[in-house]
């Protein structure tokens, strides 16, 4: 009887060890996400993902920005009156602070709309090279690659801090 049992038991412990096997895959994809998972909750320099953003063409009537005459300093009366000049291009465009995740945002023209975009250098240098590129004839798409590569990073403010018209 005992060689029955046996047979058995190493049977059914090849059954499982196969079966065990096959999941093995799995346990390790859900380990791979969960280190991603992690990697993104971390502040720091790590790739969080392309920010909320709208990719179709806004119709009429946009919403508006604040009026750029509220603001006491040049710089964002400045970049406020640029933004309200292109708000269906910002409307498509995304936002590197990650706004959409900390005020809910749904794409860079919501920055304009409230007082977030006078805080924010990301947003104004952002909104800077959607203008620039938008005198250029670059497409709302184009703009939002160039935003996604990161040119926004070199764009410069400094022109932007004193008073006059752009």
């Amino acid at each position: 009887m005992t060689g029955k049992y046996a047979a058995a038991i190493a049977f059914i412990l090849t059954l499982a060890g196969a079966g065990l096997a096959q999941l093995r895959p799995a346990f390790g994809a859900d380990r791979n996400a969960q280190d991603s998972q992690m990697q993104m909750d971390m502040p720091g320099t790590t790739d969080l993902g392309i920010p909320s953003y709208h990719a179709y063409a806004l119709k009429p009537p946009f919403p508006a920005t604040l009026d750029p005459k509220q603001f006491p300093d040049a710089l964002n009366r400045n970049v406020y009156a640029l933004a309200a000049k292109i708000r269906p291009v910002l409307y498509q465009q995304p936002c590197y602070c990650y706004c959409d995740r900390h005020e809910g945002h749904k794409s860079l023209l919501d920055c304009f709309a409230g007082t977030h975009g006078s805080e924010c250098d990301i947003c104004q240098k952002e909104a800077v090279l959607s203008y620039q590129l938008t005198q250029k004839g670059k497409t709302p798409a184009q703009i939002r690659a160039a935003i996604i590569r990161g040119d926004w990073r070199a764009v410069n403010l400094n022109p932007y801090m004193t008073a006059g018209p752009r």
